[in-house]
């Protein structure tokens, strides 16, 4: 019988990613023809691998064609609108009606379950309400962009630390479907989807760690707030919004609470009423307002939550700068001394004691937050030297990649071992 003939489709043409076993099934892919990792998968229908192939690490995931097709698509789409999601590398058909679509690691991501891999912590406020948070957040701006996800659940994001919040990732979208505009019975069967599925993940992460029935109840009551938080926030976008006619007080007020939830305005269209007032349209650009705003002052590129916690830093310190100088500096000249002064040296310091792969801002953010709970309890601000100090004398844990050994001591899992291996491997690879 001949062998199926591959149609192959990739946006990064390397020799080695064309040469990988395109008419196999994933199963059998073995060494020394292809160098697999073996990284934890969460919960799938389809068969997932990792691969190290051109100084990347790499997730191929194999399922019909038709599926490849239409995730490979919804994702470039996700990419192009600026949308977290996992970024397309390539899609095969194999030729026997099965394909691949192959994306690039997440870095610095987590597993839902790895997040929640403590006691109590799938129903407790720290993690669950900044979990809940992070999917109302992602499900907002997929339907924003006319996503229907059609499958959301935990085991279909994963998640990364930004700043002292969590930001949710599409990573699975082969049930995906896009629309010029989504109806509010789509978004709303969209949402009963992800709160049912968002119950039953949590109620089995708490089973798993020997929970009770009443953590399974709590589970439910969880979920059923992401309903609040999607429905809160939608609202928050959407409003009509009507002043009186020339209030720009009004206007401002509305921009600004728009920009503390991260969102930009890129657009303002007024209307004036027959009752001479006016009705308010904005148009909304993607949740990037303080990172675009910390990029342009700084250069410095960061995730929202991060910049949020970057620009409080640097506006504290050109206070301090202007307290000591006796004089009132540029914004520019203060972002360029808090970058030279401040952020690099620290960045310095941080990164000797940090495992390879893990988000250097990220560990600035978490000393920043260190700082605040040292300054609380000493009940006077005890400044970044000594905050990083003690930080690193803690061991820089990381929640994202650590786990509390016997002793107390921050130690890493086997499979972020294994990550930090593959990602270290991929960085030397690209800088031959």
């Amino acid at each position: 019988m001949p062998v199926a003939a591959p149609h192959v489709t990739l946006r990064s043409p390397e020799p080695a990613l064309i040469a990988l076993p395109w008419t196999k099934p994933l199963r059998d892919w073995a060494s020394p023809e292809v160098e697999l990792v073996p990284l934890e998968v969460g919960p799938s229908r389809h068969l997932v691998r990792f691969v190290r192939v051109a100084g990347r690490l790499l997730a191929v995931k194999e399922l019909p064609t038709p599926l490849v097709e239409r995730e490979f698509a919804i994702l470039r789409r996700l990419e192009s609108a600026g949308m977290p999601a996992v970024t397309p590398v390539g899609a095969v058909d194999r030729g026997d009606g099965e394909g691949f679509i192959i994306t690039d690691y997440l870095r610095g991501s987590i597993q839902y379950r790895r997040l929640l891999s403590t006691p109590g912590a799938a129903t407790s406020g720290q993690f669950s309400g900044r979990l809940l948070d992070a999917l109302a957040v992602l499900l907002v701006d997929l339907h924003r962009h006319g996503v229907w996800w059609g499958d959301g659940s935990l085991a279909n994001a994963l998640l990364k630390r930004d700043g002292n919040r969590l930001q949710a990732y599409l990573v699975d979208a082969e049930t995906a479907e896009y629309h010029e505009q989504l109806s509010d019975g789509q978004r709303q069967h969209d949402l009963d989807i992800l709160v049912e599925n968002v119950a039953f993940g949590l109620a089995d992460a708490a089973a798993a760690l020997g929970g009770s029935e009443v953590d399974t109840d709590a589970a439910v009551r969880a979920s059923a707030a992401l309903r609040d938080r999607y429905t809160a926030l939608w609202g928050q976008l959407h409003r009509p919004f009507v002043a009186s006619a020339n209030d720009r007080r009004a206007v401002a007020t509305r921009i600004r609470d728009l920009n503390v939830l991260g969102f930009a305005v890129e657009e303002l269209s007024l209307d004036v009423t027959s009752g001479e007032g006016m009705r308010v349209s904005l148009a909304i650009a993607s949740r990037r307002f303080h990172a675009e705003q910390l990029l342009r002052l700084t250069g410095v590129d960061a995730l929202e939550g991060q910049a949020q916690l970057l620009l409080n830093d640097l506006h504290e310190y050109g206070v301090w700068l202007q307290v000591q100088g006796g004089a009132q500096l540029t914004a520019g000249l203060v972002a360029a001394r808090w970058r030279a002064e401040v952020l690099e040296p620290t960045l310095v310091r941080l990164r000797p004691h940090l495992a390879p792969g893990r988000d250097a801002l990220q560990a600035y953010c978490d000393a920043l937050e260190h700082k605040w709970i040292l300054s609380e309890r000493a009940g006077a601000d005890v400044g970044l030297d000594a905050a990083v100090a003690d930080y690193v004398a803690l061991g820089a844990p990381a929640p994202e990649s650590a786990r509390a050994g016997s002793d107390g001591v921050d130690t890493m899992s086997a499979e972020d071992a294994l990550v930090s291996a593959a990602v270290s491997a991929a960085d030397e690879d690209a800088s031959r």
